[in-house]
């Protein structure tokens, strides 16, 4: 049986995640180790190809006991705290935060910082993210952060609020709360308390409608993505939606517990994270 293996064009990592890679192997290419902060991609087998090459993943506690070293700053972004302990222990950043999420701090301090002590800064997004993190660090921690729907009740409606969005978040789903948290101000009688800012970054959010089209047109989906990627997941049950027989999977052995023997044609694809060789590999195996 003749069989047709196609990998998504519009796949792999976004601007951001290849500036950051392309950062640390630029630094390796002259050094022999570079210490990176966090995963530098919700990839372990990207995490491990950089590892090979010198790169060493360290914690947030880590990163506050060295001194006179170099360390990488991932896409995500980091709070301001990670900036003064870098000035005060003589560490020299390399920061490959995405421009996206660069503004986006941006946008929210000058808002913290200009805003009434009444007002409350809110934040769309996965809670514990490295972005949202990120993000809530621009207000001293004092942002409230928004997961789903149960978590509207948190907000204060008798003070002014305004609402940013974590990047990568689903923008059909910031819609929703956001709909929500106004008919909340209205019943309230405060319609003009509640300000957002729509900050998902298109280049991400174009990617759903794109995945759909592209999980409809093959017999099986194989979708290639960390486990730890909130994008990958989010892009998987897409996928499902479109194509009942999607399947997630992280590394090329796992193809061995999927029954294809019959699946003319598949389709590969994956998250932001996820990278071009990765998938190249798997459809190079599911050829085979």
């Amino acid at each position: 049986m003749s069989r047709t293996v196609v990998i998504d064009e519009n796949s792999g990592f976004c601007f951001g995640v290849t500036n950051a890679i392309k950062s640390a192997e630029k630094y390796l290419t002259d050094h022999d180790f570079l210490y990176c902060l966090g995963d530098i991609v919700h990839n372990n087998e990207e995490v491990n190809r950089l590892s090979a090459l010198g790169l060493e993943i360290i914690t947030h506690e880590q990163f506050k006991t060295l001194k006179d070293t170099t360390v990488l700053i991932r896409a995500h972004g980091e709070p301001p705290e990670i900036y003064h302990i870098a000035d005060k222990n003589r560490i020299q950043l390399i920061d490959a935060t995405c421009p996206v999420v660069l503004r986006l701090q941006k946008r929210i301090a000058d808002e913290y910082h200009s805003a009434s002590p009444d007002k409350q800064i809110l934040i769309f997004g996965k809670k514990g993210h490295a972005e949202v993190v990120g993000l809530l660090g621009q207000t001293d921690n004092t942002g409230l952060v928004l997961s789903s729907d149960a978590d509207i009740d948190q907000i204060d409606f008798s003070r002014p609020s305004k609402i940013y969005s974590q990047t990568t978040q689903s923008e059909e789903l910031y819609m929703r709360i956001i709909q929500q948290i106004r008919s909340h101000y209205i019943n309230a009688g405060h319609p003009d308390w509640f300000e957002f800012e729509d900050t998902i970054c298109r280049k991400v959010s174009s990617r759903a409608k794109q995945i759909a089209e592209f999980a409809s047109q093959y017999d099986a989906i194989l979708f290639v993505s960390g486990e730890k990627s909130s994008n990958g997941l989010y892009l998987y049950n897409i996928c499902k939606q479109n194509n009942p027989r999607s399947y997630m999977l992280n590394q090329v052995r796992q193809l061995k517990g999927l029954e294809l023997s019959d699946t003319r044609t598949i389709g590969i694809c994956g998250a932001t994270s996820t990278p071009m060789w990765l998938m190249q590999e798997i459809a190079a195996h599911c050829s085979e």
